[in-house]
């Protein structure tokens, strides 16, 4: 089968295209024809190299596809050829640590997977291959941290910084489902604020004009910090952050894009009596949770762009520029 491989990290130009050998179909598989893979920040890493990160080469990328049952193995029963699904792609070491498909192990840029039938997720007609291949990495990491682990109310105000990548869009449509009663996003640029309005924030906050985001919050919120603050950026915005919360208050993380080790003040932690909550990743049912608010219309993926596998140099290259609003998503074009 034709797949992109890499066989080292670096730039774009690592890409290749070649034949690989298709893994057999055991007697509890499932074979999957690809027909849509979503991009994460997380490429990106796995492609230039990142510390702690362990990818073993040769390696195909890609860990959010959705795609079409091919081939059953003897023991599958609960599945059939010709359906469509969603592919789960946290799965467990053999040293007992969770791992994901298209970091730790070999992805979706190819023809085909072949795939153990506890990874097949069943997808509705009317959920598009493109919206269901946005769906687990960014949404799946928002829907836990905000549902699951933060439990997400319509009484909470909430903040989400770095609201126009995946998981941020994914952040802000989960807390319009909820039906927060104040919903503040920040972003680096206008055109990206436009956007998030639409998506229906409330308040915009370009925090390069407004590093003091904190401020921007309580001027326009009669004064008051806010419930729930998401901040996956890290960096320097982790000690600003807690300033927005009020007493008993949830800051929500799943990262630390602009760097792990961020300064903090403690004093808002005890004072404030601050609630730290982490979350990583998500489960299975978190993701059927998010699939079933999918196909009935409270979520819809925000897609950037539409591209064939072909373009995946140009589309890692807008995502490591920041040039996206949500998420791109590649289709198969190798004949």
């Amino acid at each position: 089968m034709k797949a992109i491989v890499l066989h080292q990290h670096g730039g774009v130009e690592e890409f290749k295209f070649q034949e690989v050998p298709t893994p057999e179909l055991g007697p509890k598989d499932v074979k999957v024809a690809i027909k849509a893979v979503s991009l994460n920040f997380l490429d990106i890493l796995v492609r230039r190299g990142s510390p702690g990160l362990h990818v073993e080469f040769p390696h195909i990328g890609g860990g959010d596809m959705a795609g079409e049952i091919v081939a059953t193995g003897n023991g599958v029963s609960e599945f059939y050829v010709g359906q469509r699904i969603l592919v789960q792609a946290i799965y467990t070491q053999e040293n007992g640590r969770p791992a994901l498909m298209g970091e730790q192990g070999n992805g979706g840029l190819c023809e085909y997977m072949v795939l153990p039938k506890e990874h097949i997720i069943p997808i509705a007609d009317s959920l598009s291959y493109e919206d269901a291949a946005c769906l687990p990495v960014a949404y799946g990491t928002a829907w836990r941290m905000l549902m699951t682990r933060g439990k997400l109310t319509k009484e909470d105000s909430i903040f989400i910084l770095g609201a126009a990548g995946g998981v941020g869009t994914g952040c802000l449509q989960i807390a319009k489902m909820v039906g927060c009663k104040k919903i503040f996003v920040a972003a680096g640029s206008q055109e990206k604020l436009e956007l998030l309005k639409e998506l229906g924030a409330h308040e915009l906050i370009n925090y390069k004009e407004e590093p003091e985001f904190h401020k921007a919050i309580r001027s326009r919120n009669d004064g008051k910090p806010v419930d729930v603050v998401v901040n996956y950026v890290g960096g320097e915005s982790w000690a600003t952050s807690l300033k927005c919360l009020k007493n008993d208050g949830r800051l929500l993380t799943c990262g630390g894009a602009a760097g792990y080790w961020p300064k903090t003040d403690l004093r808002y932690i005890f004072g404030k009596e601050l609630n730290i909550i982490g979350s990583d990743g998500w489960t299975m049912q978190d993701l059927k949770d998010l699939i079933k608010a999918t196909e009935e219309g409270r979520i819809k993926p925000v897609i950037d762009s539409v591209m064939p596998f072909s373009k995946i140099a140009e589309a890692h290259q807008r995502i490591e520029n920041r040039e996206v609003i949500g998420k791109i998503v590649l289709t198969p074009d190798f004949d």
